[in-house]
């Protein structure tokens, strides 16, 4: 760890790291360090790392236990731990902008945090860059965190004891239909709203795309104060925009963290990435 260095990438939240081969057997300590980075700045990048799948998966296992991939076990049952984000094909070619799948994944251009509509939420995603365009195709994101530390007292303890439903129909439904398995197998979730990470006690609220409404609430009245606290934390000086590079490591902290595509023209430019998950401890509810 010695020859490693750090460099904040926002006064609220993210670190760039180098010096740290994440190909190699990583120590114990060296592990703890990472874990420490995640609670401390959320979001961590490590460049020119060129993980491949098993290398990428191997890491992930450092992290906990990989999450099952919810369109490929949802769908058609298959265990798989990995997505794919952009428009290559395994096959090598392109889906343009009028693709089935594409179109769906213009669902990551709200803000989200991956997962908060499973029971159990994601602890991180974990994203390994192949190809990236030339134009567009960046990833926003803000600290929830932050955000909560601005909130008024009376404000913080409204939402104290609040429960959100988190539906992932709710939110993929905008942009393309959810196939009816997969759909079936992500019923709608209650989730806290204020979350606090367990190392450093540090609080957050709980948001994105897929929060439909506050349990116990007026429809109109919990859209309200969701959609005020999603304005609250994505104002423009709030945001880090990540401008992709090939063999980019990326960890994201989905306890605190929100994010969103960009966006880019599917039909000109080739996009690759891969992404991985980590479960997270248990129910947010058992918190």
């Amino acid at each position: 760890m010695s020859s490693t260095e750090c460099k904040q990438l926002h006064k609220d939240f993210g670190l760039m790291v180098t010096g740290l081969s994440l190909k190699d057997d990583l120590s114990n300590n060296e592990v703890l360090q990472i874990k420490e980075w995640i609670d401390n700045y959320s979001l961590v990048v490590f460049p020119s790392q060129h993980l491949n799948d098993q290398s990428h998966l191997e890491f992930t296992k450092k992290l906990g236990e990989p999450e099952p991939n919810h369109v490929s076990l949802g769908r058609d049952g298959v265990v798989n731990y990995f997505g794919t984000i952009g428009n290559v094909q395994p096959d090598g070619s392109v889906a343009g902008n009028s693709h089935k799948q594409t179109r769906f994944l213009t669902g990551n251009n709200m803000w989200h945090s991956d997962s908060s509509f499973r029971k159990v939420p994601s602890f991180v995603s974990i994203m390994s860059v192949y190809e990236v365009p030339e134009h567009g195709g960046d990833t926003e994101y803000v600290s929830a965190r932050a955000a909560y530390s601005r909130l008024s007292s009376e404000v913080r303890e409204l939402i104290e004891p609040l429960e959100v439903i988190h539906d992932y129909v709710f939110s993929r439904s905008k942009v393309a239909d959810v196939d009816p398995a997969h759909a079936a197998s992500l019923p709608p979730v209650h989730q806290k709203l204020v979350r606090k990470n367990p190392a450093n006690k540090k609080k957050n609220y709980y948001i994105g795309s897929h929060a439909k409404s506050i349990a116990g609430w007026a429809e109109d009245a919990g859209r309200q104060l969701l959609d005020d606290l999603l304005v609250k934390a994505t104002q423009p000086e709030c945001i880090y925009t990540h401008e992709w590079q090939p063999g980019d490591l990326v960890i994201w902290d989905n306890r605190c963290l929100l994010h969103r595509g960009t966006g880019y023209d599917a039909d000109k430019y080739r996009r690759l990435m891969r992404q991985t998950r980590v479960c997270g401890c248990g129910p947010t509810l058992d918190e």
